[in-house]
């Protein structure tokens, strides 16, 4: 013997049964165009390659300029070199070097 079916019986006034789930709204799975997490249209944009940044250590630097490392810590100190703080050592960038013995040089007349 089967079960007899049951009909859904309208009645006005009467809400109907709840749909299962959230509601899905009719532009479900595509980001609206105005949205900032919206996908571009076209080629994906491609952030400019950044000039790598050379850190150089202490005894790096000091070995370059051919002078002791206490040497190096006096003009990161005086502020006459830039140097990054990393942990409790410091970091040169080798750019702050050059820029440091073209500046030093004098002319001897």
């Amino acid at each position: 013997m089967t079960m007899p079916q049951r009909t859904a019986v309208v009645r006005p006034g009467v809400p109907g049964p709840r749909p299962i789930g959230r509601p899905v709204p009719a532009a479900a799975g595509r980001p609206l165009a105005g949205h900032p997490g919206a996908m571009p249209v076209g080629r994906p944009q491609v952030p400019a390659p950044r000039a790598a940044v050379t850190f150089l250590t202490v005894a790096e630097v000091a070995a370059m300029m051919r002078v002791s490392k206490m040497t190096v810590y006096r003009l990161v100190h005086a502020g006459e070199l830039s140097a990054v703080r990393v942990g409790r050592s410091f970091r040169v960038p080798e750019r702050a070097v050059q820029d440091y013995l073209r500046d030093a040089y004098t002319d001897i007349a």
